[in-house]
């Protein structure tokens, strides 16, 4: 098995989702993942992202770590990405999943996002570490 690790950190603001989209997006495309695998991984990244600078630091500006690791097997790749903030302590995975059978107007506000990454994801998961909230996907493909 091959590993390949890299990081980011930016502040946590709405101007530095393309940077942190981009550094995604460089990786899969290196990595010849399948156009609907790197949409499903791009889509959830920015859900998670977007939470972390809508709610993780209240009215301040906090940084924000994206690290990714992806694997290679004989015949699969995986990515694991981990997104890492210092902001709330908030597991979105403790959350009820919204009732997707009712109409919009009946649907309680919020959840959808993080339902969708679980959906997606082959995995996902959510630590706190030394006052670190941070959330895990993992995507694998073939190759």
């Amino acid at each position: 098995m091959e590993k390949k690790q890299e990081s980011l950190i930016v502040d946590a603001t709405m101007e530095n989702l393309d940077v942190v989209m981009g550094y995604v997006e460089k990786q899969l495309e290196s990595e010849a993942c399948p156009l609907k695998i790197s949409r499903q991984i791009c889509v959830s990244l920015e859900e998670i992202y977007v939470n972390v600078v809508n709610y993780a630091y209240g009215n301040d500006v906090g940084k924000c770590e994206i690290h990714s690791k992806i694997e290679t097997y004989d015949n699969e790749k995986q990515l694991i990405l981990s997104v890492k903030d210092k902001g709330i302590p908030f597991n979105p995975l403790e959350r009820e999943d919204p009732d997707i059978t009712l109409s919009v107007e009946e649907r309680q506000i919020g959840g959808l996002g993080i339902y969708m990454v679980k959906k997606s994801m082959d995995e996902v998961t959510y630590e706190n570490i030394s006052g670190y909230n941070i959330l895990t996907i993992q995507k694998k493909w073939k190759i």
